[in-house]
């Protein structure tokens, strides 16, 4: 019988049960601060035991922010978020900056092994050089205000056919064949969004204020050319990415148009709404690939285990040890994200399903972080598994693609598989382009410093419909238009965290490129390019998963190719 438990791992450094208090903390940071360092072996034994610190605090804020949003209506969960974004985080900077000043003047950092710690000391170096303690504070408030999103959109649910429901679930709706019902459904989602509109504009009027005194205080023009440090881009520049804006808009767009005509076509529409994009062209109701949450865990696992056994295991592990929180409902924050627990080395994913196949595809993308989140638990310090976007999205959205598979597990009939793997390829060349939309906004937004909510608008207006504004006809819903950036979470929770999903994605495409040409090897490249964490520089981690760190237009170009001849055979 397979063991599914996880074993506690055993800690050298800190006390096995240590209450998360500063005054039990400080005396630990004191130490590695006071400690003596007489050779190699004992910086490494006090790099590890600084790791074991820094998991044991990662692992109780991650307890903190999973519990909270999965239930964002109960005061004592926001209060003991509250009290680590408040009582510990700014308390832990200046020392772990004077830390990071202790490795990088020890004697024996050059005794190292450079190949093994160049990644690492490489982001240590860019962490002091943009370290500002006039920034504690304001990380602190930017934390604390950055929550008032999920308690306003957390609150937000409508009635449709007298019955109430949570955005995500009223989003079904717009996969019914009844067209009034479809409109009905999507103006009553947006009402609802412009009811906290303005709200919303003023939350991220002080986020953008706070955000650009931060990037001011660190010497930097903006913020965007902050945040490409502090996130520690080394390997690509805003140019890069206006480039691939502008990849997207030559070679995606084209292709999405084509397909957006042949809906309207199938639809017998001469103008597609905003309220016709989601529903099936075959004229049969949406696809509902599982019963319940429960359905949708157990399949997966069955999914992944398909794929390869082991994948399978890791999935089950969760399962047993309640790993998942997966039901949308009233009062729980909206998205869904794999959270990785840094002390027990599994994750913990959260999800608002509503029984659809955006469900399905979101359960095996963290899955995918999941996957990552288990080959990554026994690298040697924590740092390591500490990846950049780029790697980790690449996770994930592979998984998306190589599951696809397997997925007549989720599914009774052929045709229902050949219209779910159709919307799935359809959706990666969707993710391009609106990954291009928000990407180009956040680069507008923090390099216009002064502009109001009336001039966000417009820019969104003017950016959306440069990448075909969704191929709708929005005449009499342009208040709706104009707002639909508000419902994109990173923008006010994540800033800058988006192009990733974009590089990732066609990293993605060519990983399942590979896999169609030779499976075992393609997932053998794949599994060993996440267990390398960040400990390689992000292209040597996408040659080690067989593919190439690129996202220029011929690149672009022949990926699409691939996806859309995939999708014509799919017809």
């Amino acid at each position: 019988m397979i063991d599914l438990t996880i074993p506690k791992k055993k800690r050298n450094y800190i006390p096995q049960q240590l209450d998360m208090k500063w005054d039990n903390l400080a005396p630990i940071f004191e130490e590695l601060l006071a400690r003596q360092i007489d050779d190699v072996a004992a910086l490494e034994t006090w790099l590890k035991d600084k790791s074991e610190l820094e998991s044991a605090l990662e692992e109780d804020f991650a307890w903190r922010y999973i519990k909270m949003t999965c239930d964002t209506a109960n005061e004592q969960l926001v209060k003991d978020f509250q009290y680590f974004a408040t009582e510990i985080d700014p308390k832990t900077a200046p020392f772990n900056n004077q830390l990071n000043q202790k490795l990088v003047a020890s004697a024996y950092i050059d005794q190292l092994d450079q190949e093994k710690y160049f990644v690492y000391l490489r982001g240590i170096r860019k962490e002091l050089e943009i370290y500002r303690e006039e920034n504690i504070e304001l990380f602190t408030k930017l934390q604390v205000t950055q929550q008032r999103y999920q308690s306003i959109t957390g609150a937000m649910s409508v009635v449709i056919n007298e019955q109430e429901y949570t955005l995500e679930q009223a989003a079904n709706f717009l996969k019914d064949i009844n067209r009034s019902l479809r409109q009905e459904a999507w103006e009553t989602i947006q009402q609802r969004r412009l009811v906290d509109k303005d709200n919303l504009n003023i939350l991220f009027d002080e986020l953008i204020v706070m955000r650009n005194e931060v990037a001011l205080n660190a010497g930097f023009e903006n913020y965007r050319d902050y945040m490409f440090q502090a996130m520690g881009r080394f390997d690509y520049t805003p140019q890069d990415c206006y480039e691939f804006h502008e990849a997207v808009e030559k070679e995606i767009v084209p292709i999405l148009k084509e397909q957006a005509d042949i809906r309207a076509e199938l639809l017998g529409l001469e103008l597609l709404k905003p309220w016709d994009q989601e529903v099936s062209t075959t004229g049969k109701p949406a696809l509902k690939p599982f019963k319940n949450g429960q359905e949708l865990i157990d399949k997966s696992i069955a999914c992944f285990n398909a794929i390869d056994p082991k994948l399978g295991q890791m999935l089950a592990i969760m399962k047993e040890n309640n790993l998942f929180d997966v039901e949308s409902r009233k009062g729980k924050a909206p998205g869904g994200y794999n959270y990785p627990l840094a002390e027990t080395g599994a994750p913990f994913i959260f999800m608002n399903s509503a029984n659809s196949l955006r469900d399905l595809t979101t359960m095996v993308h963290e899955g995918g972080h999941a996957v990552h989140t288990f080959l990554t638990a026994k690298l040697e310090l924590n740092d390591f598994k500490h990846c950049p976007s780029e790697v980790a999205e690449l996770a994930s959205m592979s998984m998306e693609l190589l599951s696809m598979d397997h997925w007549h597990l989720y599914f009774d009939n052929e045709e229902d598989l050949i219209r779910a793997k159709k919307e799935q390829l359809f959706d990666v060349l969707k993710t391009l382009q609106w990954v291009a939309v928000i990407d180009k906004f956040q680069h507008w937004l923090y390099t216009n410093i002064g502009h109001n909510a009336a001039d966000r608008e417009e820019a969104f207006k003017q950016i959306y419909t440069s990448f075909g504004a969704g191929f709708s006809d929005w005449e009499g819903q342009e208040a709706e238009f104009a707002n639909i950036w508000q419902k994109q979470l990173h923008l006010f929770e994540v800033p800058f965290y988006y192009i990733e999903y974009g590089i990732a994605q066609l990293g993605a495409i060519a990983i399942w490129k590979n896999f169609k040409e030779n499976p075992d090897q393609a997932l053998q490249q794949y599994l060993d390019a996440l267990a390398l964490g960040y400990t390689k520089p992000i292209n040597e981690i996408y040659k080690t998963a067989g593919i190439k760190f690129d996202f220029s237009v011929d690149y672009i170009k022949e990926l699409a190719a691939f996806v859309k001849n995939e999708l014509d055979k799919l017809a």
